[in-house]
């Protein structure tokens, strides 16, 4: 059965000096403020960006998709930890994602694992959604 979650955006201003507050409306967790400076320059006043909701949205998918597969393949993880990078560039848009995982998985050398992630990477909804950009990935035994 089909899912929709649910988030919702207030800006107030126009683009430059503006800013706005992302509501996670399904979960509830939370409201965050978002800005232009945010998403162009140093993230370290306290907003965040579309893109960093990108990449926690593409970490946890990823995460999600490659533990099924190995989980399929006989080969469960004991853990995976998974980064996602999005960068943005102002006039052009999302440019990339850079993932990259560190797992522990018994009985999976390190070839065998980099071509599991690979394929994850392939297979992870959110990789699809984001199918017109770049998705590159590093995976690494731990």
């Amino acid at each position: 059965m089909p899912t929709t979650r649910k988030a919702s955006t207030h800006w107030e201003g126009n683009l430059l000096q503006g800013n706005g507050t992302v509501a996670l409306e399904s979960s509830g967790l939370g409201s965050y403020a978002v800005s232009w400076p945010a998403r162009t320059e140093e993230a370290a006043d306290g907003r965040t960006s579309p893109e960093e909701l990108i990449a926690a949205a593409h970490s946890s998918c990823f995460s999600m998709a490659f533990s099924h597969a190995l989980d399929q393949a006989g080969t469960p993880p004991t853990r995976l930890d998974t980064t996602a990078e999005v960068t943005f560039q102002p006039g052009k848009g999302i440019t990339g994602v850079h993932l990259t995982v560190r797992g522990e998985v018994p009985g999976l050398d390190r070839e065998q694992f980099a071509a599991a992630a690979e394929d994850a990477k392939k297979k992870c909804p959110v990789s699809q959604a984001l199918a017109g950009t770049t998705i590159t990935l590093s995976a690494e035994l731990a």
